[in-house]
């Protein structure tokens, strides 16, 4: 119908006058405005489903440095892009139900966090592209390789079995004639965290440090008696084996090693600004950010399959002098020198 408009203009401009002429400009003009609207007219707004093993307040800075980093991208919130949020609320029943609801809504993309969501998301979808976060993506078979990934899923190695072996090297320095470590764990089923278990043990045996696997339950009373096993089997420090598994239990858990006197290394920044003695682990910020341009990148039309998985570069140390004095550990100054922040 617009062809058939343009044409009687051109036919019609034949023999015209100064006015007709003028008026055929402005109707012109009016044409060139109003394709220029046209071609400005709303994008679509892609949807980004976020899945998470834990819930809304344990994901909020992540979240946070995501959105922000997309904001720098290009993308901005209910212009371009939107958010579904879905939490299992640490119930380890409820990740493969949240998965397949983001799966029902058919959003564009799905973001993950850890082991269990991962593999929940690529059970749900084999054609929807998931951008994950996890411990060991091979070994788990989220993908391939980490330079071809084949299938709908890429992301981040978190590298969580290097990591714990680090974590177990600083408190072996950290801690005096250390020579066991009571090691928190539960059994949650979580495929990685078996090959975290086993990666620790060979660790543990190398640095001759005999390793007390304490099985702990998430309450109240499981965690309380978890700790008064480690003090009877005369542990000279603590460590979890996951992130996520003991990530609501923070605060609990570092009163806890206050309270019995034992040093602590934990995964993320977080326990240490919460109180916690010591933590080490991925820099979560350039983690998210990372994420955050393989969202970008796929929403533009590049494949997942087709975007090699990277692993961590960056990491961080804390140390937390306060809670050190508190239970009358001196730390040396060959581990201080190494942290890339000490709290005094």
């Amino acid at each position: 119908m617009m062809r058939f408009w343009i044409l009687d203009f051109r036919f019609s401009i034949r023999g015209a006058g100064t006015h007709q002429l003028l008026s055929f400009a402005l109707y012109a003009l009016l044409f060139v405005l109003c394709g220029s609207v046209y071609a400005q007219q709303p994008s679509k707004i892609f949807r980004i489903g976020f899945l998470e093993a834990t819930n809304a307040s344990d994901n909020a800075v992540r979240l946070e440095v995501i959105r922000q980093e997309l904001r720098k991208l290009g993308w901005i919130e209910e212009k371009n892009i939107a958010f579904e949020y879905r939490f299992a609320e640490n119930k380890a029943e409820r990740v493969a139900e949240v998965a397949a609801e983001l799966v029902r809504l058919k959003v564009d993309l799905i973001v993950t966090s850890g082991n269990p969501p991962a593999l929940a998301a690529q059970k749900a979808t084999s054609t929807i592209p998931i951008v994950m976060g996890a411990s060991n993506p091979v070994a788990l078979g989220l993908v391939a390789s980490l330079a071809r990934p084949g299938g709908n899923v890429t992301g981040l190695s978190t590298l969580a079995p290097e990591l714990n072996t680090k974590r177990l090297e600083i408190l072996k320095d950290a801690v005096p004639k250390l020579a066991s470590i009571g090691l928190l764990k539960r059994s949650s089923g979580n495929p990685g965290e078996e090959l975290q278990l086993e990666e620790l043990r060979v660790a543990a045996s190398a640095l001759k440090v005999k390793l007390e696997e304490i099985k702990t339950e998430l309450d109240a009373q499981g965690l309380e008696s978890a700790f008064k096993t480690a003090k009877q089997k005369q542990v000279g420090a603590i460590m979890a084996t996951s992130v996520r598994v003991f990530s609501a239990e923070r605060k609990p858990i570092i009163a806890l090693a206050g309270k019995y006197r034992l040093p602590a290394i934990y995964p993320r920044k977080e326990y240490v600004d919460e109180g916690g003695l010591m933590s080490y682990g991925l820099d979560t910020n350039d983690q998210y950010r990372k994420t955050a341009h393989y969202v970008d990148k796929i929403l533009k039309g590049t494949k997942p399959a087709d975007l090699p998985v990277q692993q961590a570069t960056k990491f961080e140390f804390v140390i937390n002098l306060k809670a050190a004095k508190q239970i009358s550990l001196t730390v040396p100054n060959r581990v201080l020198e190494r942290a890339t922040q000490v709290i005094r």
